[in-house]
């Protein structure tokens, strides 16, 4: 459309995995354009991605993520075709920092007063564009002194999700803070959330796929929704090790550890009647669930109430399991066909993978890349609208 919005995404290698894939694909389900760049590459290059969780040591921990795809070339760039700049941390702002090209391209936004939203580590940055000059700014608190040393009117962050704003800048601490970091940098490009407060369940498990819990988990959230996270024989504030499954070249998908994903409400005593939607995340963790009684008698009662259920990946496990597939169309990650098409289902070829469909109160996902697709439709189906 001619009014879309347009959002660049500043990457680099060994920015963090949530940072950078998070706001892209939440972006993109509300229907803005993202343009995703890194100096030195091109579009359809990838950046490695760093995960960084709190694991009680003296500072956070650091593994591999995923490889985030590029979508942009930055040398084509033309800063005045987009509405909005985000600048996710992780390790990549060190040197980013040190690039004329970048500090160049984030002065220009800063000049023509675009909405800049910039996290964690991302502040470094900023920095060194001169951008944070007598403005109030947080993020992670290690970043503290040179925010400070740059004129920065230092605001402390009360909680790891702590985000504060100041005219078009707003700054946040850790992705922890994803939510009220992507909602207020879509205020400031001018949208209206209609039907929020909409209440949510997503059924998890230990060794989920990272992504697919968290990216939609933070994408409802920031439209203002209610967002309950439940694991059988866990309780709030438990937590369950992720996966990161990714495609690099082999037969099937690689795996490595992902975060930590901290769950806000007791598996047990919940009550089906009081959310207005479920969704599924695929990875490991569906070839265990489905074998839970309780977990089969939750999914069931979301299904035969008619509410918006939102199953991707391995989910489709769960959902054949119960016996739930039968005479619906759908898709899942491809190895699951064999489930999908014994439980009674006509398979729907994901062709390419971030092909998403919707069959009555369904909707199905083939693998995380599908989000901005998954998300949409499950918002269709909430009555979920962005506009702007």
């Amino acid at each position: 459309m001619a009014d879309q919005k347009r959002v660049l995404l500043l990457c680099g290698d060994y920015v963090e995995d949530y940072e950078v894939m998070v706001p892209f694909q939440a972006l993109s389900a509300y229907g803005l354009s993202v343009d995703a760049v890194c100096p030195g590459k091109k579009a359809g290059d990838f950046c490695r991605t760093a995960i960084h969780d709190s694991l009680g040591h003296q500072t956070y921990s650091e593994s591999r993520g995923h490889n985030f795809v590029l979508n942009a070339t930055f040398d084509e760039i033309d800063a005045t075709k987009y509405d909005g700049l985000i600048i996710p941390g992780g390790r990549a702002p060190e040197y980013l920092a040190m690039i004329e090209s970048v500090t160049d391209l984030v002065k220009k936004f800063e000049h023509s007063q675009k909405p800049i939203a910039s996290i964690c580590h991302g502040q470094l940055i900023l920095a060194a564009a001169g951008s944070v000059k007598g403005k109030k700014c947080t993020a992670y608190p290690a970043v503290k002194p040179v925010l400070v040393a740059a004129g920065a009117h230092w605001v402390e962050p009360e909680t790891t999700a702590y985000c504060t704003s100041d005219g078009n800048l707003i700054t946040g601490a850790t992705y922890d803070g994803h939510p009220e970091f992507i909602r207020l940098f879509i205020k400031a490009l001018g949208a209206k959330i209609s039907g929020s407060g909409k209440r949510i369940l997503f059924l998890c498990g230990d060794y989920m796929e990272d992504y697919e819990v968290m990216v939609p988990f933070q994408s409802l959230e920031a439209l203002e929704c209610r967002v309950d996270a439940v694991c059988p024989g866990k309780r709030a504030g438990d937590k369950c090790p992720t996966a990161v499954h990714d495609f690099e070249g082999d037969q099937t998908y690689s795996e490595k550890p992902g975060h930590n994903f901290t769950l806000t409400a007791d598996f047990e005593g919940i009550d089906a009647s009081s959310y207005d939607g479920l969704v599924i995340p695929g990875g490991r963790a569906p070839e265990y669930l489905a074998l839970n009684d309780n977990v089969i008698k939750l999914v069931k009662e979301f299904m035969e109430s008619g509410k918006p259920v939102a199953s991707i990946c391995h989910g489709q496990q769960i959902l054949s399991a119960a016996g739930l597939l039968k005479g619906k169309k759908c898709t899942a990650y491809p190895a699951v066909k064999l489930n999908v098409v014994l439980g009674g289902a006509t398979w729907l070829e994901p062709d390419p993978i971030h092909r998403c469909f919707t069959d009555g109160n369904l909707v199905t996902g083939a693998a995380w890349p599908g989000h901005p697709e998954f998300i949409a439709q499950f918002m269709a189906l909430l009555g979920l609208t962005v506009s702007f």
